[in-house]
C-alpha cells in the first residue's frame, strides 16, 4: 500500500506520459485537455482513498489520552475470581462492580451495583475505604466481629488504573480459635501443675520447719498428701503426653488389624484387678463374637480405659458400670453407662474440651485431670469413630465410641 505523497507522484508521472503519448499520436488540443483532466481527477481519488503516512505510523498506537482497559470487565478476570474460595471483590468509584460466589454467600447478592461501603458493613472497612489518596498504604485490615460477633477477617485492597480495585476478604476466624485454644491449654496446663506443686512444696517445708518433733500420725498424715499430690501430678503429665501423641498421629489412619472386643475385655480385666473402691461394679456386656477392625490397640485400650474408669468415678458406688459392644451394620458400638448424678444439657458439649470440669471441686477429689474426655475424642477421630455422651440429670451418664469395622478379606 502506498501513502498519499507516493500515490500523487505515481498519479501525475501517468497523466505526463497520457499527454506525450496523445501529441505524438497528433490529437488535438482539446482530447489532450480532457486526458490531463481526467488523470487529475484519478490523482484526486487516489490521494483521497489512501491512508496518509503519518496516520499509517500512528494506527498501531493507542492515543495518549485513550481510556485505560478495564480489568474487572475482562471476561477472563471473570472466570478467575469463580474459582477463588475466598471472598474477592471488584470495585470502581466505590460501586461494587463484580463479586464472586464466596463474597455473594459472605455479604449477599445485593452487593453487586451498591456502594463497597454500604456492603461490608465494618467500621474499620468503611473509614480505609473513604480514604481519598490513592497511595495510601495498602496495609492488612483487621475486621473484628465481622460478619458476626466472635468473628475475625481481613481486608486488603489491590489498586487498579481508573480508580477501580480488587478487595480480598479472608477469614481468620479459625486460626484465632487456634491460637485461643493453644494459650489457654499452656495457661490450664500450668495452672493444673502448679497446684499439687504448691501442696508438695508446703507440706515439705512445713516437715522441714518441725525438725522431727512432729509424732508419728501426723507425719504420716502429711506424707500421704504428698505422695497423692505428686501422683496426681504424674497422672497429668502422662495425660498430657497422651494427648501430645495421639495429636502427632491424628493424620495417620491405622491400619493394624485389631480385636476391639478382646481389648475392651483386657480392659475390663485390669480394673477389676486393681484396687479402686468400685473395680467389682464392672458389668461386662460384651457377646462372644470378635469385632475387628483397623487400629492402635494402645491407643484403643487407652480410650477404653478412659471411658470406663470414667464411669466408675462418677457414678454412684453400689451401682453397675455397664459395659456394651454392640454391631451397627458395618459399625461397632462401645457404650459405657453409669448410673450417678447425670450432666446438664449445657455441659454436653464442652465434656471434651481440655481441662474441661462440670463439678471442678468433685473431679479434683476423685483424681481427675480434666483431659481424659479429650484424649478419647481425638483417639476416636484418628480411628474415624464417632463419640456421643448422652446424660440425665439425676439418673446417669451414657458415653458411646461408634467405629469402622474392617472388611472381609
Amino acid at each position: 500500500m502506498f501513502d498519499r505523497l507516493s500515490s500523487l507522484v505515481i498519479a501525475l508521472t501517468l497523466v505526463a506520459i497520457a499527454a506525450i503519448f496523445a501529441t505524438l499520436a497528433g490529437g488535438d488540443r482539446l482530447s489532450i485537455a480532457i486526458m490531463v483532466i481526467a488523470g487529475f481527477l484519478a490523482a484526486a481519488v487516489v490521494y483521497s482513498a489512501l491512508p496518509a503516512l503519518s496516520d499509517a505510523k500512528t494506527a498501531g498506537a493507542a492515543p495518549e489520552d485513550a481510556a485505560p482497559i478495564s480489568l474487572l470487565r475482562h471476561p477472563d478476570f471473570a472466570h478467575w475470581i469463580d474459582q477463588e474460595k475466598e471472598p474477592l471483590i471488584g470495585t470502581a468509584d466505590n460501586i461494587v462492580t463484580i463479586a464472586n460466589d464466596a463474597a455473594i454467600r459472605l455479604l449477599g447478592r445485593h452487593i453487586v451495583g451498591a456502594d463497597v461501603r454500604t456492603a461490608i458493613r465494618h467500621p474499620a472497612a468503611t473509614d480505609w475505604l473513604s480514604q481519598t489518596d490513592e497511595n495510601a498504604g495498602l496495609d492488612t485490615i483487621n475486621l473484628i466481629d465481622f460478619p458476626r460477633p466472635g468473628q475475625r477477617w481481613t481486608m486488603r485492597i489491590a489498586a487498579l488504573s481508573g480508580r477501580e480495585q480488587i478487595i480480598f476478604l479472608s477469614d481468620r476466624s479459625a486460626i484465632d480459635a487456634a491460637d485461643r485454644m493453644r494459650s489457654d491449654f499452656v495457661a490450664n496446663a500450668s495452672h493444673e501443675l502448679r497446684t499439687p506443686l504448691s501442696a508438695i512444696l508446703g507440706y515439705v517445708e512445713t516437715l522441714q520447719d518441725m525438725n522431727g518433733e512432729t509424732d508419728g500420725p501426723t507425719r504420716h498424715r502429711f506424707l500421704s498428701i504428698i505422695e497423692r499430690e505428686a501422683r496426681r501430678m504424674q497422672q497429668l503429665v502422662i495425660d498430657l503426653l497422651s494427648i501430645s501423641r495421639v495429636e502427632a498421629d491424628r493424620f495417620r489412619r491405622p491400619t493394624t488389624p485389631v480385636d476391639l472386643a478382646a481389648i475392651v475385655k483386657t480392659t475390663i480385666a485390669q480394673l477389676r484387678d486393681s484396687e479402686h473402691p468400685r473395680a467389682k461394679d464392672v458389668v461386662a456386656e460384651l457377646g462372644d463374637d470378635p469385632q475387628p477392625m483397623l487400629g492402635d490397640e494402645a491407643q484403643l485400650g487407652q480410650l477404653a480405659h478412659n471411658i470406663i474408669s470414667n464411669a466408675m468415678k462418677y457414678g454412684h458406688a453400689g451401682t453397675p458400670v455397664t459395659v456394651e459392644l454392640t454391631r451397627e451394620g458395618s459399625r461397632v458400638r462401645l457404650s459405657v453407662s453409669d448410673e450417678g448424678d447425670g450432666i446438664a444439657a449445657d455441659h454436653l458439649p464442652r465434656l471434651t474440651e481440655r481441662f474441661y470440669r462440670v463439678d471442678e471441686a468433685r473431679s479434683r477429689s476423685v483424681g481427675g485431670t480434666g483431659l481424659g474426655l479429650a484424649i478419647v475424642k481425638h483417639i476416636s477421630e484418628r480411628h474415624q469413630g464417632q463419640l456421643d455422651i448422652a446424660s440425665e440429670v439425676g439418673k446417669g451418664t451414657r458415653v458411646s465410641a461408634t467405629f469402622p469395622m474392617a472388611a472381609k478379606s
